[in-house]
């Protein structure tokens, strides 16, 4: 098999480790990634490269992630969801309009600090590793992009639904927790489901189940190109896709092509067919564009 990029609808209860390991068995190959960890409890768009294509995951574009969250007020725990140990509780009950006020304040992004229990590494060792001893360590505020952040209403009164467009690395939970507190009560998440992710949505995603059952699971692969259909297209003839897949610069003035600015990532074409991603850069000799991975 050559690769492709795989929409998977992650199950509830499997890390992404666990869906990676499973889609190795159907595919038969241990060239497998995936672009972005989701909760055992979270489900929805996880997207695993397959392949080949697990030479993108570096180079991905598109950091862009939408989710939908439910969230239960008055209590708090210590993984900021209902699966973990509750540690207080109270009466607040924010009204859905405190609610979408307070959301409001993190359109744009703020500075979130990394929950306990969570992948990020602090001196060589996963937080959620010290969280699982009781030992708390000291964690820094990094900023995460929200261009998205709106809050409806439930059946239940204590219960409200999220939505929600952010960065790569933006963890659902602690947004939540955040937004919570910011409107004066506790929260705790109660689901998540991740709605798009490198360009794919729900709509895009196959099962377990179907991949299983198809006899052909390669049929649900798309290109490794639409991966990156979100960069600019540069063609190249025969001679000047020679000189790149062997290293050498094509530069504009010589090739009568015509670059974007500098700096910018380009997904590279030859006779139509998509085999690199590049990127443009200034050089002593003038703008060239420079090959940072093949893919055929």
């Amino acid at each position: 098999m050559t690769g492709g990029a795989l929409a998977l609808y992650k199950p509830a209860g499997f890390t992404s480790h666990d869906a990676a390991a499973k889609a190795r068995g159907i595919f038969k190959t241990k060239k497998i990634g995936h672009t972005g960890t989701l909760d055992p409890m979270a489900t929805g768009v996880l997207v695993l490269l397959i392949g080949s294509a697990a030479k993108a995951l570096s180079l991905l574009p598109d950091e862009t992630k939408s989710y939908r969250a439910r969230f239960v007020l008055g209590i708090s725990t210590d993984t900021q969801d209902v699966t973990g140990t509750v540690l207080r509780t109270d009466q607040a009950r924010p009204s859905l309009d405190d609610l979408r006020s307070a959301a409001e304040n993190f359109v744009g992004g703020y500075m979130q600090l990394p929950p306990m229990y969570s992948a990020v590494k602090i001196n060589g060792k996963k937080l959620y590793e010290y969280a699982r001893k009781g030992i708390e360590v000291e964690r820094t505020a990094r900023f995460v992009g929200i261009s998205e952040f709106e809050v409806s209403p439930t059946d239940d009164p204590e219960v409200f639904e999220a939505f929600v467009t952010c960065s790569k690395g933006t963890y659902i939970r602690t947004l939540l927790c955040d937004l919570a507190g910011h409107a004066g009560a506790l929260c705790a998440m109660s689901a998540l489901e991740r709605t798009a992710c490198c360009g794919f949505t729900l709509d895009d995603c196959v099962s377990f189940g179907e991949l299983e059952n198809s006899g052909d699971p390669e049929k649900f692969l798309s290109l490794t190109e639409r991966l990156f259909s979100s960069l600019p297209r540069v063609d190249l003839g025969d001679f000047h896709k020679k000189l790149s897949v062997n290293g050498q610069p094509v530069y504009e003035d010589r090739s009568g092509l015509v670059f974007p600015e500098t700096g910018r990532r380009v997904s590279m074409y030859s006779g139509e067919k998509f085999f690199a991603v590049g990127e443009v850069v200034m050089t002593d000799e003038g703008k060239a564009l420079k090959t940072l991975r093949q893919f055929d």
